[in-house]
C-alpha cells in the first residue's frame, strides 16, 4: 500500500506549467474562499455582538485594532517563508524550502510570545489609549484583549502554516482547515455570548474566547495536515538551530510587509481615536463599517496571496513570460471585483448596515461610511495584486514604502477634513483618498518595474 505522505507530495501544484488561468483559479479560489471564511469568522463575531449592543461593538473594536497590530507582526515568518519557499520550490530545491519553513516557525515562536506578554500585561494602556466614553466599554474592551492576547500562539503559528502551504500550491488546505474552524466559531459565538445551560452569559468575553477556541481548531487541522505531508514537514526539526541566513531571508523578505501593515493598524488607532471624539457610536459604525467593507479588501488580499506564490515560484524557475501573462490575467479579474463591490456598496449601504446594527440614530452614519469607501474599492483591488506580485519578485520595498507613505497621509486628512462642515464624514474621506492614490501608485510602478524585468530576459536570452 503506497504511503499517505507520499500521495499528499503529489497534491503539490506546480505552478510553473500549464494554463496561467487554471493555474491561478486552482490556487486562487481556495485562498479567496479562505479570505471568505475569515471575513465571516469577522462578520459572525459582529452579527452576534450588535445584537447585545453597540457599546459591545465599540469594545471589540477597540481591542481588535491590537489584534490587527498582532498579525502585522505574524506577517514577518509567514510572508518571508511563503515567497522563500516558494523560490526555492520553484528551482527543485526542497530541502531548502525546509529550512526556510523551519526558520519561520522559529522565528514565530519567539514573535508570538512577545505579543502575549504585551497585551496580557499591558492591556489597562493599551485599551486606555482610545479614550472610551464609558467604563463599561473600557472593561469589556480590556477582557476581550486579554483573552484573544492569550491565545495568540494560534493565530501566529496558523498563519505561518497557511504561508507554506501556499508556497506549496496546497491552498485548498487552509480553506478545509478554516472552514471547519468557521462552523466551531458559529456554534461557539451565541453560546459563550449569551450562555447556555451550564455556560454563563459572558458578552464580549464570550466572543473572544469563541475566537480563540476556533482557531486553536483551525491549528489541530493544520497539524493534521502537515502530519501526512511529506514535502517540506517531514524532517523538518523544529528543535535545530536555523542557520543565520535563513533567518536573515526570511526577515528580509516578510520585515517590509510586517512594517507596512503594523503602522497601518497604529495609524487605524490614531484614526479609531479621532472617530471615538464623536462617540461610541461612531466607534461602532467604523467597525462594523469595516468589517462590510473586508467582503472587498480580504477577496483582493486573497487573490493577492495567490499572485504571490505564482509569481514566485515562476520567478524561481526564471520563467518570466508566465510572471508577466499571469500578473495581467490577475489584474483584470481584480478590476472586475473591485468595480463590483464598490457598486454594492455605493448602491446598497442601508442594506449592510442593517445587518448588524440597526438603531435609528447610527444607521445615517454608517450608510455615509459605506458610500465614501465604496468609491475606493477598485483602487484597493488593483494595490493588492501589484503588491502581491511585487513581494513574488522578493521586492517588498517598493509596496510598503507607498503604503506606509499613503496610510500616514490619513491623520493629517482627517484632522483637516474633520474641521470642515464634513465633520466625522471628513474622516471616511481622508481613507478613501489616500486608497486610490495608492492603488494608482502601486500598479504604476510595479508595471515599470515588469518592463524593466522583462527587458533583462530579452537580453539574456540574446
Amino acid at each position: 500500500m503506497p504511503d499517505r505522505r507520499v500521495r499528499a507530495m503529489d497534491r503539490k501544484v506546480n505552478l510553473t506549467e500549464g494554463p496561467i488561468l487554471k493555474g491561478l483559479a486552482k490556487l486562487a479560489f481556495p485562498i479567496m474562499g479562505t479570505s471568505l471564511i475569515q471575513m465571516a469568522y469577522n462578520l459572525t463575531d459582529m452579527i452576534w455582538i450588535g445584537r447585545v449592543s453597540s457599546n459591545a461593538v465599540a469594545a471589540v473594536g477597540a481591542a481588535g485594532m491590537y489584534l490587527w497590530m498582532a498579525n502585522g507582526f505574524a506577517t514577518i515568518p509567514r510572508m518571508g517563508a511563503q515567497v522563500k519557499a516558494a523560490h526555492a520550490l520553484g528551482a527543485g530545491d526542497e530541502e531548502k524550502a525546509r529550512d526556510y519553513a523551519r526558520a519561520a516557525f522559529q522565528i514565530g515562536t519567539v514573535l508570538f510570545l512577545l505579543v502575549t506578554l504585551v497585551y496580557v500585561a499591558g492591556n489597562r494602556p493599551l485599551i486606555g489609549f482610545f479614550k472610551l466614553n464609558q467604563e463599561s466599554v473600557v472593561q469589556d474592551a480590556r477582557a476581550y484583549l486579554v483573552i484573544v492576547g492569550l491565545g495568540m500562539i494560534f493565530s501566529f503559528m496558523n498563519q505561518i502554516f497557511t504561508g507554506i502551504f501556499t508556497a506549496l500550491g496546497m491552498s485548498l488546505v487552509t480553506f478545509r482547515s478554516t472552514l471547519i474552524g468557521l462552523g466551531a466559531n458559529i456554534v461557539l459565538d451565541p453560546v459563550f455570548i449569551f450562555g447556555v445551560g451550564p455556560i454563563p452569559e459572558l458578552g464580549v468575553a464570550g466572543a473572544a474566547l469563541a475566537t480563540v477556541l476556533a482557531q486553536g481548531i483551525v491549528f489541530a487541522m493544520f497539524l493534521r495536515n502537515a502530519g501526512r505531508t511529506a514535502l517540506i514537514f517531514s524532517g523538518l526539526g523544529l528543535r535545530r538551530k536555523s542557520s543565520r541566513q535563513d533567518v536573515l531571508d526570511v526577515v528580509r523578505i516578510g520585515l517590509p510587509v510586517a512594517v507596512q501593515n503594523t503602522i497601518f493598524s497604529s495609524l487605524s488607532m490614531i484614526i479609531a481615536r479621532l472617530v471615538a471624539g464623536w462617540g461610541d457610536a461612531a466607534v461602532a459604525v467604523q467597525k462594523v463599517g469595516s468589517q462590510i467593507e473586508s467582503i472587498s479588501w480580504m477577496m483582493a488580499d486573497g487573490f493577492a496571496t495567490a499572485v504571490n506564490a505564482f509569481v514566485a515560484q515562476n520567478h524561481g524557475a526564471g520563467k518570466r513570460e508566465r510572471i508577466r501573462r499571469g500578473y495581467f490575467t490577475a489584474l483584470g479579474l481584480m478590476t472586475a471585483w473591485g468595480i463590483f463591490t464598490s457598486t454594492l456598496l455605493i448602491a446598497f449601504p442601508e442594506f449592510f448596515f442593517r445587518i448588524f446594527i440597526s438603531e435609528t440614530d447610527i444607521l445615517p452614519m454608517g450608510v455615509d461610511y459605506l458610500r465614501i469607501l465604496g468609491l475606493s474599492q477598485l483602487f484597493m483591488c488593483l494595490e493588492s495584486t501589484s503588491a502581491g506580485a511585487f513581494q513574488g519578485l522578493g521586492k517588498p520595498m517598493s509596496p510598503a514604502v507607498t503604503g506606509v507613505l499613503g496610510n500616514a497621509a490619513r491623520i493629517p486628512m482627517a484632522i483637516l477634513f474633520s474641521a470642515t462642515a464634513l465633520g466625522l464624514n471628513g474622516i471616511w474621506w481622508s481613507i478613501s483618498i489616500s486608497s486610490i492614490a495608492k492603488g494608482t501608485i502601486v500598479t504604476a510602478w510595479f508595471w515599470f518595474v515588469l518592463r524593466r524585468y522583462m527587458r533583462g530576459n530579452r537580453e539574456a536570452a540574446r
